[in-house]
């Protein structure tokens, strides 16, 4: 793998993970499961990792064929992402989360929704896979997004199952602090990603010129 895939690589894995945030996304987590056994917790933490793989690697490999039959540009999405990023980043600072911890009955399943589907592979992650897709012009820089996403994938499972120890450890104040710094990192993440996407746009004009 070259240093620019390399780079590329670390870039995917850090995006994703921010935007994931599985640390926020314990105490949802515990939430949701607050009724089940550890090894049911586990079985839950490993069936919710596994759906937002396959949605993932999905919107990775369909990325830039959904990008051309729409005919979206890169740079379009890169903007566009940069904006969800942002908001997304506001909302992290405000202290607000898009699942509730006491939505749905304490007996059902919710290991594919809402953790597998939007708490893990949330419109942020899918939006971020197709960006980075979209930037993944090369093999390797595409074997550095699969295992971005798969690296991403491992860490949220760990997560979600330490997930009651985590929380605990914490407390309300760490939750907080967590919370705040990963929202501040998507605001970085998402002002760059507006930059390269106008800074790209408008080179694109200026060649046309």
């Amino acid at each position: 793998m070259t240093s620019g895939a390399l780079d590329f690589g670390v870039l995917a894995f850090t995006s994703l993970f921010a935007v994931i945030n599985p640390v926020s996304a314990a105490p949802v987590f515990v939430g949701l499961t607050r009724d089940k056994s550890l090894r049911e917790r586990r079985r839950v933490a490993l069936r919710a990792a596994l759906t937002a793989a396959i949605v993932l690697a999905v919107f990775a490999a369909a990325g830039g064929a959904i990008l051309a039959f729409f005919g979206i540009t890169v740079h379009a999405f890169r903007i566009a992402g940069g904006l969800l990023f942002t908001l997304m980043a506001l909302r992290e600072l405000l202290g607000m989360r898009d699942v509730d911890a006491d939505a749905g009955p304490s007996d059902s399943d919710p290991s594919i929704v809402p953790i597998g589907i939007p708490l893990i592979a949330g419109a942020g992650a899918i939006s971020t896979v197709m960006v980075l897709t979209g930037q993944a012009t090369a093999g390797p820089y595409q074997f550095a997004l699969v295992l971005a996403i798969l690296g991403n994938v491992v860490a949220t499972f760990v997560v979600l199952a330490l997930s009651p120890h985590i929380v605990s450890r914490l407390g309300p104040q760490g939750q907080q602090v967590v919370s705040r710094l990963m929202g501040l990192l998507n605001a970085v993440i998402g002002v760059q990603f507006i930059l390269n996407g106008v800074s790209g746009a408008v080179l694109e004009i200026l060649q046309q010129k």
